[in-house]
């Protein structure tokens, strides 16, 4: 059930952005529907939580799995204020929309026709990721979701796919689905940067930072890493900060629409959409505390949320490396060493679950996870050999060239 609500809160936070990204009313009726899901989850889960302690001792323990389903609960609830703008009417500048359109990954939602090419067919034969570069994130099937997605799963006509991929795959996507045409948003003429353009690039970083904050935080409770929890605790500091600079310039915008006699109630979904940033970051912050503050982890969140064999490792790419000026696709790290990029350190910036298409450069930072063997080899294709000292576990990175 544990990996049942991480997976489902997951969802819903894509979703309500999609759904803001879209201006959808289904995707955000659809982050509604969850809720109710999560919430007969989480009351049972605490149910079972209670009934499980059977001595003093194994409350520390138990209590961390409170505190997780507890975090989790919070960023499904930010999920559902995120949808909430859509379905109030909130409004969101279009400015917002275009920037989203800009993102490496989006998400989409598909209603599957009878007779389109998707409809009575299992997921590996359509080869969506290559053919569209979207995959399958889960299945609305009339009240029922399938979020355990794989390629024997079969697509029925009136299923509804959720997506999440290149924007770019869209427009065909929709096609095979038999859909009406979407044409994505395009950006206004170029002009001097305003205080809304720079309410919404800040706003746009806080969602992608809220985003790498999660999964770096799932990371580091599974791995009990400290320094990947001070890396998030760095990162939900600065999500306060944002936020802090976003409502000046929301403020600074809203002033500057009444004086042109324009209505600044427009504006009112951008604070909406950063509190609920802010919130997902305070979580991922709350989740990491039982590393930082060493708190008795019980072993259930390692079953649930993670592959405990795994380390995480942070390795820079260096000039002249094979990493160097080449796409995650090229490179094939999945199969040799066997990790998994959770995000990509550009200048200040994160890019979380990258996408295959992401071409690397001199600088970036690397954070991912994989087999503790495979460690010497991720060093070496990103430029580097690493000394790992025995009896402290301080690795050290020394430039091969």
């Amino acid at each position: 059930m544990l990996s049942e609500a991480k997976d489902a809160s997951e969802l819903m936070v894509d979703l309500a952005y999609a759904a803001l990204y879209f201006d959808d009313e289904g995707m955000a009726d659809a982050v509604l529907g969850l809720e109710e899901d999560m919430s007969a989850l989480v009351h049972e889960m605490r149910s079972l939580a209670m009934l499980a302690v059977r001595h003093p001792r194994e409350v520390d323990g138990m209590s961390s799995v409170l505190q997780v389903v507890s975090s989790i609960e919070q960023i499904a609830n930010a999920a559902v204020d995120i949808s909430k703008i859509v379905l109030h009417h909130l409004g969101i500048p279009r400015a917002l929309i275009v920037d989203l359109a800009q993102a490496a990954e989006v998400s989409h939602r598909l209603v599957v026709a009878e007779g389109s090419h998707l409809a009575n067919r299992p997921l590996r034969d359509m080869e969506l990721p290559v053919a569209v570069g979207m995959r399958v994130v889960a299945i609305q099937r009339g009240r029922h979701w399938l979020t355990d997605v794989g390629g024997d799963s079969i697509v029925e006509p009136g299923d509804v796919l959720f997506m999440r991929g290149d924007p770019a795959g869209i427009v065909r996507l929709r096609e095979l689905a038999a859909m009406e045409r979407w044409n994505p948003p395009e950006p206004d003429e170029a002009q001097a940067p305003s205080d809304l353009d720079r309410a919404v690039d800040t706003l746009v970083e806080m969602k992608n930072l809220s985003e790498a904050a999660i999964g770096l935080a799932y990371s580091a409770l599974v791995l009990h890493d400290l320094s990947l929890a001070r890396e998030v605790r760095s990162m939900q500091e600065r999500l306060d900060g944002m936020k802090v600079s976003m409502q000046t310039w929301v403020l600074r915008a809203a002033a500057e629409a009444d004086t042109a006699g324009t209505d600044p109630a427009g504006l009112r979904g951008l604070l909406h959409v950063a509190e609920a940033a802010e919130d997902i970051g305070d979580q991922a912050r709350n989740i990491t505390s039982l590393v930082l503050e060493d708190e008795d982890i019980h072993p259930v969140l390692a079953l649930a949320l993670g592959d405990t064999d795994d380390v995480v490792v942070q390795v820079p790419v260096a000039p002249g490396s094979q990493a160097d000026d080449s796409t995650l696709g090229s490179l094939g790290l999945a199969v040799d060493p066997g990790y998994h990029v959770l995000a990509i350190r550009r200048a200040a910036s994160y890019i979380y679950n990258p996408p295959r298409t992401v071409r690397l450069w001199v600088g970036d930072e690397l954070l991912a996870s994989g087999p503790e063997e495979g460690r010497d080899r991720l060093a070496a294709i990103c430029g580097y050999s690493m000394d790992i000292d025995e009896e402290t576990g301080h690795v050290e990175l020394t430039p091969v060239a």
